[in-house]
């Protein structure tokens, strides 16, 4: 299966061709130069353009406009909108005085203006959308208020950094409903996660194409509460420490799987929620003496240890357990040991029937 870009080069480079041959027919015209051989040096100059630059004029474009459109906030697209509305309704209401100019500036000054001003009309409405739906909250009684101050932050909100994005099971935790409030993903995250996405390196590739597929994800589904707000700050460079900055002006936690970032925001008594703490907190907790079946997959690092994994992933290392390789049996838990990276289970094949 071709893909689109693949095409669109395939078409452009037979469109130019034939757009190539035929300015090099003119051209041979024009100069009395051999037909032939400008025809062939026009028509290949063509078919080399259109194979390289096809997709930046056609798909890649379109690609950004839709990526620009699905990633904004409804209200900033309604206020773009609106802005684009009263800037052709000037530019319109201008033509005719301006149409009265003398030759040639009443033919072009017209055209111009309507462009200018529906340029910076909509620039305008969008850079201060807050400010819009404050006004038209207040002084015309249209809208609500949370939309009238989409950089003020009620409780239960809660920033997402490009980590946790990345990672995912924030998409199934907002699901369960047990952490009702509106998710907030910052510009300049979003942003770092194209260039994740846009990385050469494989591997960081795909991690940013994960990442950019949970935000779609989040915005997609009815059920959650999502937005994307544009606060950023112009004096810093680094993704974290805006995040920080954000949180404290928010007064909103950051949602994170960085330990670093944690530690940071931690220090400059901004709150964070680190969803590796929350698996830990709910895997399956287990006290010496229990006992519960357990299939042995592998062997341990140890003489004779086996090893085998509950469902929330907790490792489980059985002593005497390499016996009972590819077997279910029923262990008894001798020790237990918890770290922030998760826990580890030792236990002993269980008295019980095996």
């Amino acid at each position: 299966m071709f893909s689109i870009e693949f095409l669109s080069r395939i078409v452009g480079m037979i469109v130019f061709a034939i757009l190539g041959a035929r300015l090099g027919v003119e051209a041979a015209r024009a100069f009395s130069l051999s037909e032939l051989v400008i025809t062939f040096f026009f028509g290949l100059t063509g078919i080399l353009f259109g194979l390289i630059m096809t997709p930046w004029l056609t798909v890649r474009p379109v690609r950004w406009l839709s990526r620009s459109i699905s990633e904004q906030p409804i209200e900033v697209l309604f206020t773009t909108f609106l802005g684009l509305l009263f800037g052709l309704l000037i530019g319109l209401l201008l033509s005719y005085p301006l149409s009265l100019l003398p030759e040639p500036l009443g033919n072009w000054v017209p055209v111009i203006a309507v462009l200018v001003l529906a340029y910076i009309m909509t620039t305008l409405f969008r850079n201060r959308s807050r400010e819009v739906w404050t006004f038209m909250n207040e002084w015309l009684g249209i809208g609500s208020r949370a939309l009238a101050m989409p950089g003020k932050t009620a409780a239960n909100t809660y920033l997402l950094d490009t980590s946790v994005l990345i990672d995912g099971r924030i998409v199934d935790i907002v699901k369960t409903g047990f952490l009702p409030g509106t998710l907030i993903a910052p510009r300049f995250v979003i942003d770092e996660l194209h260039r994740v996405a846009d990385s050469s390196d494989p591997q960081r590739r795909n991690r940013g194409r994960r990442g950019l597929t949970k935000l779609n994800d989040l915005q997609r589904d009815p059920t959650i509460s999502f937005r994307i707000i544009d606060d950023d700050f112009d004096d810093v460079n680094n993704v974290d420490d805006k995040l920080i900055r954000l949180g404290a002006k928010l007064s909103s936690p950051i949602m994170t799987i960085d330990f670093p970032l944690n530690q940071v925001a931690t220090a400059q008594n901004v709150d964070v929620l680190n969803i590796n703490a929350l698996a830990n907190a709910v895997r399956s907790a287990y006290i010496p003496g229990e006992s519960f079946a357990l299939r042995v997959l592998q062997e341990g690092r140890e003489q004779d240890q086996g090893v085998g994994y509950l469902e929330d992933g907790t490792m489980v290392i059985v002593e005497n357990g390499k016996q009972y390789l590819d077997r279910t049996i029923y262990v008894e838990v001798t020790k237990l040991i918890s770290k922030e990276a998760g826990r580890i289970i030792f236990a002993k094949p269980s008295e019980q029937k095996q």
